[in-house]
């Protein structure tokens, strides 16, 4: 196994710092924002051309707001959003941390927008921690597209049987095993390394 691909939301990066809560459990309560609207208005309508590079976020936040929440800015919530979705679990980034001191790369694989893949990678530091992020609004594709692992594939030129995506959405893992990779339903409460088979470096981490 050389090359191992992390998804970050549900699996490195889950829910709110303070409770792991989704992070719009208080929306409406903080930002006066009903939650189905936000979904029904920006996210059925406008989010697949956001996270696949199409269309830029700010913009498109700022027309739903404007009806949706007049007074509310976009670059207040996207603050809020991002803040609130940034709980990172330590025992899967221990994981990461030891799989690459064994000489193996780590990648994040995410379906994500421009703005909260620099988020994550600068402000929350997790480029500290792997050998690069593949996200979909930079491919312009997502996951489970072929193309999207079509695109990670060449890029980081290793053998499918080699390869392996660790991903929480089931049409993610069964993509990935169609196009010839190893992959991992990840459910919360798992352990990393357990689940790679690696039990030498499971019995290294203690």
């Amino acid at each position: 196994m050389e090359t191992i691909l992390v998804d970050i939301d549900g699996v490195l990066v889950s829910g709110r710092p303070q409770d792991g809560a989704h992070l719009f459990t208080d929306l409406e309560r903080d930002l006066g924002i009903p939650l189905a609207r936000l979904q029904s208005e920006f996210f059925a309508l406008r989010w697949p051309a956001i996270v696949t590079g199409r269309k830029p976020l700010l913009p498109e936040l700022t027309e739903v707001l404007a009806t949706l929440a007049p007074a509310v800015s976009a670059e207040t919530l996207i603050d809020y959003w991002f803040r609130n979705d940034s709980r990172i679990d330590r025992s899967v980034l221990a994981a990461i941390v030891a799989l690459r001191r064994q000489g193996r790369r780590v990648y994040l694989a995410t379906n994500q927008e421009h703005m909260r893949a620099t988020y994550l990678m600068k402000e929350m530091g997790l480029e500290r921690h792997v050998d690069g992020m593949f996200y979909s609004a930079a491919i312009g594709y997502r996951k489970p597209d072929e193309e999207f692992y079509r695109y990670v594939a060449a890029a980081v030129e290793t053998p499918p049987k080699r390869t392996v995506l660790i991903d929480d959405t089931e049409a993610n893992v069964m993509a990935a095993r169609a196009f010839g990779w190893q992959a991992v339903h990840w459910s919360a409460g798992m352990d990393l390394i357990d689940q790679l088979g690696l039990n030498s470096l499971q019995n290294q981490l203690g």
